[in-house]
């Protein structure tokens, strides 16, 4: 009887110890993500707040001061990625940021001539150390690829000059280079006029094989086959 006993003993602490093996791998990292690790940085966007409707225009709306000259964008300006990604069946975002950023933009009276920017991937980094070396080496290959870059392509016609505090939203085509693949680019771009700065916001959506980009995915952690190149750019007159 002791030795039925003693077996079902062992068999016991065998489901049991099964039982928490399981636990650990859904429950560590359900509890890494959402009360460790914290939630993802929020996507990048105009950071002074809202202007009433009255000063918000689409495309323009609202007279302004002439603004013709070539701004450069400087202290303030960010840039990174954002892919959504699963460990352990855990939904997650992987954000890497860098303020590593340079750019400007030509004006001449409602219309955008020109604009580009440069963002020093050699400078990206995340919450997690893993990531951001994965990110350095085998996915971005910064050592050979150093910079990310936008270029316009084609002039936006503003529907009139911005007045100060009005936000505007406008359609960029261009040209995103990225792990030394160029290919156009059409998004949405959000801007805000504050006297004399600008701040321009919005996110490019790159699939990663259009532009030869190793998919991201490793281990545990698995990502989708796209994901966000997101900025938030200061301008200032030169």
């Amino acid at each position: 009887m002791a030795r039925a006993t003693n077996g079902r003993s062992r068999t016991g602490w065998v489901v049991a110890g099964v039982i928490l093996a399981l636990a650990l791998a859904v429950g560590g990292p359900y509890v890494y993500i959402h009360f460790i690790q914290g939630d993802a940085p929020k996507r990048l966007d105009l950071t002074a707040p809202q202007p009433t409707a009255a000063t918000t225009a689409t495309a323009g709306g609202g007279a302004g001061t002439a603004l013709d000259d070539t701004w450069k964008a400087g202290s303030g300006s960010q840039a990174g990625y954002r892919v959504k990604e699963v460990l352990f069946g855990q939904n997650a975002e992987a954000v890497g940021r860098t303020t590593a950023v340079t750019g400007q933009l030509s004006l001449s009276g409602t219309q955008v001539r020109s604009a580009s920017f440069s963002v020093d991937l050699t400078q990206v980094t995340s919450d997690q150390q893993r990531r951001d070396t994965q990110f350095q080496d085998r996915i971005m290959d910064t050592s050979s690829f150093p910079t990310a870059t936008f270029k316009l392509t084609q002039p936006i016609t503003l529907a009139s000059v911005p007045a100060s505090g009005a936000v505007v939203k406008a359609t960029a085509t261009g040209e995103l280079t990225l792990r030394g693949t160029t290919r156009p680019v059409t998004f949405d771009v959000t801007a805000r006029r504050n006297g004399d700065t600008f701040q321009v916001s919005g996110s490019i959506p790159v699939k990663f094989s259009d532009w030869n980009i190793p998919n991201p995915s490793l281990g545990p952690a698995t990502t989708e086959d796209h994901g966000l190149v997101e900025f938030l750019l200061a301008f200032a007159r030169t």
